[in-house]
């Protein structure tokens, strides 16, 4: 008798277009390098989405409608930061100190109105900080996605699992600069390979984890 055949957890990683002046955006050249070659057990896909309030959702429920993922971890540009950064909280705010990619400087707007204040990312946050440690790059847990494009997304992104597709979890990470960003300043920065490898450590754990590591990610400030 022929055992029954597993299919293979579906995963969508989203990185973003560039934006601010760079060249490039490291989130979704990492994206596109970490789905280049098959993960075991897991399918991955990838998506661009614009820089952009309100058309960085769209693009992505386009992409879920499209693809049906199992879980979604989208990705972007944190500079300034040194490590891998798995969000814990999306927050219903837009704050931006600088205009996103279509000239909109929102202030003090709810991203969803009469939404909660905020939502928890559904992916085993402590564990992939764990699995991306044991692959030897740095990673944290983060309490904050910022109020710019990436908190929009990633708020988008828990109240669609949350009001329309329960079944689907999703989460939101942070990365640092690129090396070829950062030759004019001092910037920590990352290469995109080795960023690439954390997404795929992430997205693996994602795929096979649902119960979460119980050790302490806190932080004092």
């Amino acid at each position: 008798m022929t055992a029954p055949t597993t299919e293979p957890t579906r995963v969508l990683l989203t990185g973003f277009e560039p934006f601010g002046g760079e060249s490039l955006n490291p989130s979704w050249e990492a994206v596109r390098a970490a789905v280049a070659a098959p993960l075991d057990g897991v399918q991955l896909y990838a998506a661009e989405l614009p820089c952009v309030y309100g058309g960085s959702v769209t693009a992505l429920r386009a992409a879920i409608a499209g693809i049906r993922p199992d879980v979604v971890v989208c990705v972007g540009q944190a500079g300034g930061r040194p490590d891998i950064t798995v969000e814990r909280v999306a927050v219903n705010i837009d704050d931006a100190r600088m205009p996103d990619g279509a000239g909109a400087e929102p202030i003090d707007e709810p991203i969803v109105p009469g939404g909660p204040a905020a939502y928890f990312a559904t992916l085993p946050i402590k564990a992939c900080v764990a699995a991306v440690r044991a692959a030897g790059l740095p990673a944290s847990v983060s309490h904050t996605a910022g109020s710019f494009v990436c908190n929009h997304v990633f708020y988008g992104l828990a109240h669609l699992i949350a009001t329309e597709l329960p079944q689907m979890r999703g989460g939101f990470v942070h990365v640092p600069y690129a090396p070829e960003q950062v030759t004019d300043r001092a910037q920590p920065s990352l290469p995109i390979a080795a960023i690439a490898a954390a997404l795929r450590e992430v997205a693996a754990t994602a795929a096979r984890t649902r119960t979460d590591l119980r050790v302490a990610e806190g932080a004092t400030h």
